[in-house]
């Protein structure tokens, strides 16, 4: 079995080692050492990086024989002693999350006897899950008294204990491993067993920010950030809000009502625009009806128009279709790539959603519709282009 310098002393950043084993799997080079302290993907922590002997680790594998698989970009020699360095900045991100996890998820048990069902480390947040939903009021508190815990910065030990020994302690959570258990224990708050990496003090965490919460599986799915990551955070969010907030020219603390007002305007001027169009479109189909050329036995009726959007193209082509039964339609905004809503008349004998087919297997986009009237988008095409396929 690999020794697992990680599970005593977390903060080694270099070690020594020799290697066991040299093996290819799938094209990779695994490298198997007689210690570590590279963490290997496991608990819902990620693996550490680094190098080995100078070479790239780019990822570290935990081995159901108790060995620990280094996969590196290099070949080093059976037997030959090689020099690990672990990228702490990472080392030390994961450190800071997982740590955060066991306070914040101690602090939801703690507060309301809310139990945690599993844990998940990203590469931008964490999230947990826990076994109820968990109201707006009760995230607030968990987050305030998790933080408490951070700022007091209390110890966070690292303890051995056989499975008797441990089912005696008031561990948050049972553990199903038999033989030996490593314990963390936050003092006084969460004592949890754990392989991964944790930091020393609780100090270390620098803060545990909460960014959101959903309904999952019955629970809720808690998304936090802790250290770094919450750092990280307030700064995407100070820019978004600096931005949004040159162009309301109001605090951050009115912004959402000022959103909420602009949305408002917006639908009534978009209501006010419609109802403009309905009243155009019946003198824009007049003026269309007054062009339309007859291609075989179907008049037809194909023009690109500036300033229509679908929903207006599809009024003209309805009334159109109203003043001149007989009549195919096929009208086209003036953007790249172009939409298009086809239409005929109750006397006109032609497939609007076959012809719309067509036209996207020539021309790209897709859409769909019925016989008497079609929509679609995508269409990489001059408007020329687009016009002519009707009136050729």
């Amino acid at each position: 079995m690999t020794q697992r310098i990680y599970y005593a002393e977390p903060y080694r950043r270099s070690f020594d080692a020799k290697v066991l084993a040299v093996d290819t799997v799938a094209g990779h080079t695994h490298v198997t050492l007689d210690q570590t302290a590279f963490y290997p993907t496991s608990g819902g922590q990620p693996f550490d990086t680094g190098t080995l002997g100078g070479a790239a680790v780019t990822e570290v594998i935990d081995r159901e024989d108790g060995t620990i698989a280094h996969v590196v970009s290099g070949s080093p020699k059976i037997g030959e002693v090689v020099t690990g360095e672990i990228d702490w900045a990472r080392r030390f991100d994961h450190m800071q999350q997982h740590t955060g996890q066991h306070v914040l998820s101690a602090a939801f048990d703690r507060l309301f006897g809310v139990r945690t069902e599993s844990f998940h480390m990203g590469q931008l947040s964490s999230t947990i899950d826990l076994a109820r939903e968990v109201s707006e009021s009760e995230i607030a508190k968990a987050e305030d008294d998790a933080n408490r815990i951070v700022w007091e910065d209390r110890p966070v030990a690292i303890r051995f204990a056989s499975a008797e020994e441990a089912a005696a302690m008031p561990l948050r959570k049972e553990s199903a491993r038999t033989g030996p258990l490593r314990l963390i224990d936050v003092q006084d708050y969460d004592l949890s067993a754990c392989g991964g990496t944790h930091v020393d003090r609780t100090g270390a965490i620098g803060m545990i920010a909460i960014g959101g919460w959903e309904k999952f599986k019955g629970g809720s799915r808690v998304e936090f950030l802790c250290g770094g990551r919450a750092l990280q955070r307030f700064r995407v969010w100070r820019g978004a809000l600096s931005a949004v907030q040159k162009h309301l020219s109001v605090p951050p603390i009115e912004m959402a009502a000022s959103i909420e007002r602009m949305q408002d305007d917006a639908k009534a001027a978009q209501r006010h625009i419609r109802g403009f169009q309905e009243k155009l479109a019946a003198h824009e189909a007049q003026a269309l009806v007054g062009r339309a050329r007859r291609v075989g036995e179907t008049l037809v009726i194909a023009e690109s128009l500036d300033g229509w959007d679908p929903q207006g193209l599809k009024a003209i082509a309805v009334a159109a279709t109203a003043a001149q039964p007989d009549a195919l339609v096929a009208l086209f905004t003036s953007t790249t790539p172009a939409q298009v809503v086809i239409a005929r008349g109750s006397n006109a004998k032609v497939d609007a959603s076959a012809l719309l087919k067509q036209l996207t297997a020539k021309y790209g986009g897709k859409g769909g519709g019925k016989p008497d009237l079609a929509q679609g988008g995508g269409l990489n095409a001059a408007a020329s282009d687009l016009v002519s396929f009707f009136l050729t």
